[in-house]
C-alpha cells in the first residue's frame, strides 16, 4: 500500500477542494481545526510500533519505580517510628499510613482534573516533585505532626503519578501494544517493589534511624526521575484536542518517521469523528456510558485496595506480633514475585480482554492471602509471599492500563484520578481493619478476607468494556 505524504500533508486540501471529504459519517472536514485534529489522530493510530526513543520507557519507568518504592517503604518504617514516637498501633496506620492514603486520593483527583486542562507533562513534572518533596520531608520529620504533613505531601504526588502515568503510556503507544508497553514499564518501577523489602531488611534493624535513611533513598531517587522527565514530549492526543494542533502534527510526523525506520508500513489514515469540545472533565464523566465505568472502576479498586494496603501495610507488625520474628525476611524473599507477575503479564495482556485477566489475576491473589493465613511454616509463609507479589505484579498494571483506556482524552486522567483516587479509600479501611479482624477473630481469617475482598475485585472487572487492541477513541465511546 502506497504511504501517505509527509506530516502535514494530509491537511492542505483547502475547505470544500476535491477530496476535502468526510472520512465518516459526522466527521468534520479536514480544512476545520476539528477536523485537522481527526487527521493527527488518525496518523498516530495507524503507527503500529513504539515511534518514540526507547529511553522514555526507563524515565517514566524510573517515576513508576518511586511509585512503588514508597508504598512498601512505609510498611517497613512502621514499627520503628512507631517506637520512636511512641504510638500506639491504631495510631501509628492511621497517621504515617492512612493520611498518606488521603493525600494521594486528594492528589490524583486534583492533579488528575489539572492535567485533563493543561496537560500531561507539566503535571508530570508536578507530581514527581511533590513525591522527592514528601519523602525528604518524611526522612527529616522531628515529630509526628511533621510526619503527617510530609506524608500527605507524598500520597499527593504518589496519587496522581500513578494516575498520570498510565494515561500518558496509553496515550502514546500504538492500540495493539498499548497493553504490553505499559506493562514493560511497569517492570522496571515493580522492581522498586521489590527491591525495598531488601533495602529495609539492611538499614532498619542495624540503624538506629535506618526508617529515615530509607525515605531519603526514595528521595534521592525521585529527584532522578524529575530531571530526566523534562526529555519527554507532551501527549500528542492531549495537544490535538486542546488546539496544539501545529505541536502535535510535528510530533506525530516525527513518529512517523520513526516508525518507518523501523520497518513499519503505514496504511492510509482513517480520520474517525472526534470531540473537541472543552469544559470541566469531571462534568464528562457524569454522562453515559462514563458515569457507569466511573461506578464499576471505583467499587473495583476500592475492593482491590482493601486487600493490597492491609498487607502492604500491615504485614510486617502483624508477622512479628504473631511470632514469626523473620517475617520481614519472609518477605523480602517472597518480593521476588513482583517482577514474576509482570512479565506473565507481558506475555498474557495482548492475547486476553483485559477484563478477563483481572479475575485471573485475584485468583492469584486469594489462593496466597490463604496460604500466608495457614503460617504452618516458613517455607509457606515465604510461598505465599511469593504468591502474593506475583498477583500484586499481575494484576496492577493490567487494571491501571484498562482504567485509563475506558475513558475519553477530553477526561482520561479525570476518570482514572476519581476512580483509582476514591478507591483508595479502600486502602485506608483495610490498613485500619486487618489487625482488629486478627485480634478478633484469627491470623488465618483476617488474611484470607482480604484475599475475597481481592477476588471480588477482580470479578467486578469482567463488566468492564472491550479494550485489547482498540483504539482509544473506540474504546471509549
Amino acid at each position: 500500500m502506497q504511504e501517505p505524504p509527509g506530516p502535514g500533508a494530509e491537511t492542505q486540501q483547502p475547505h470544500g477542494a476535491p477530496g476535502a471529504r468526510r472520512s465518516h459519517a459526522g466527521a468534520a472536514e479536514p480544512g476545520e481545526p476539528r477536523g485537522r485534529a481527526a487527521a493527527i489522530l488518525a496518523r498516530q493510530d495507524r503507527i503500529p510500533v513504539w515511534a518514540l526513543p526507547w529511553f522514555y520507557l526507563a524515565i517514566i519507568g524510573t517515576g513508576y519505580f518511586f511509585t512503588f518504592y514508597d508504598i512498601t517503604d512505609i510498611g517497613f518504617a512502621l514499627p520503628q517510628i512507631q517506637t520512636q514516637f511512641h504510638l500506639t498501633g491504631n495510631e501509628s496506620t492511621f497517621l504515617a499510613l492512612a493520611i498518606g492514603l488521603i493525600g494521594y486520593a486528594a492528589g490524583s483527583i486534583v492533579i488528575g482534573g489539572l492535567a485533563d486542562r493543561v496537560g500531561r507533562f507539566r503535571m508530570l513534572l508536578a507530581t514527581i516533585t511533590l513525591t522527592a518533596i514528601g519523602s525528604f520531608g518524611d526522612g527529616a520529620a522531628q515529630s509526628l505532626a511533621m510526619l503527617v504533613v510530609f506524608r500527605f505531601i507524598t500520597g499527593m504526588g504518589v496519587g496522581a503519578d500513578l494516575n498520570l502515568v498510565s494515561t500518558y503510556i496509553g496515550e502514546l503507544a500504538p492500540a495493539r501494544l498499548r497493553g504490553r508497553i505499559s506493562v514493560v514499564t511497569f517492570l522496571v518501577g515493580i522492581i522498586g517493589q521489590a527491591v525495598t523489602p531488601l533495602i529495609a531488611l539492611a538499614l532498619i534493624p542495624s540503624l538506629h534511624n535506618g526508617w529515615r535513611w530509607l525515605f531519603f533513598i526514595g528521595g534521592i531517587i525521585a529527584v532522578i526521575a524529575l530531571v530526566a522527565r523534562f526529555e519527554l514530549p507532551e501527549s500528542p492526543r492531549w495537544l490535538a484536542l486542546h488546539g496544539h494542533l501545529d505541536e502535535a502534527e510535528e510530533l506525530v510526523g516525527e513518529m512517523e518517521r520513526r516508525a518507518r525506520e523501523r520497518g513499519a508500513t503505514l496504511p492510509e489514515p482513517d480520520p474517525a469523528e472526534v470531540d473537541t469540545r472543552r469544559g470541566f472533565p469531571f462534568a464528562e464523566l457524569l454522562r453515559p456510558p462514563y458515569v457507569r465505568r466511573v461506578a464499576l472502576f471505583l467499587v473495583m479498586w476500592f475492593f482491590w485496595y482493601i486487600g493490597n494496603y492491609g498487607f502492604l501495610g500491615d504485614a510486617p507488625a502483624l508477622f512479628k506480633d504473631h511470632g514469626l520474628t523473620a517475617g520481614t525476611s519472609y518477605l523480602a524473599i517472597g518480593a521476588i514475585g513482583y517482577p514474576v507477575g509482570a512479565i506473565v503479564m507481558i506475555f498474557a495482556v495482548e492475547r486476553f480482554e483485559r477484563r478477563l485477566l483481572l479475575p485471573g489475576s485475584a485468583l492469584v491473589w486469594l489462593a496466597a492471602m490463604i496460604v500466608i493465613g495457614a503460617a504452618s511454616s516458613e517455607t509457606v509463609l515465604i510461598v505465599g509471599a511469593f504468591l502474593a507479589s506475583m498477583a500484586l505484579g499481575m494484576y496492577l498494571q493490567a487494571a491501571y492500563t484498562f482504567t485509563a483506556e475506558s475513558f475519553p482524552t477530553r477526561a482520561r486522567a479525570s476518570g482514572f484520578s476519581l476512580c483509582d483516587g476514591l478507591g483508595h479509600g479502600g486502602g485506608a479501611l483495610g490498613a485500619l481493619m486487618l489487625p482488629d479482624v486478627v485480634s478478633s477473630l484469627s491470623f488465618f481469617w483476617g488474611f484470607t478476607l482480604i484475599g475475597i475482598t481481592g477476588m471480588i475485585a477482580g470479578l467486578i472487572a469482567l463488566g468492564g468494556p472491550s479494550a485489547s487492541n482498540l483504539s482509544l477513541e473506540r474504546i471509549s465511546r
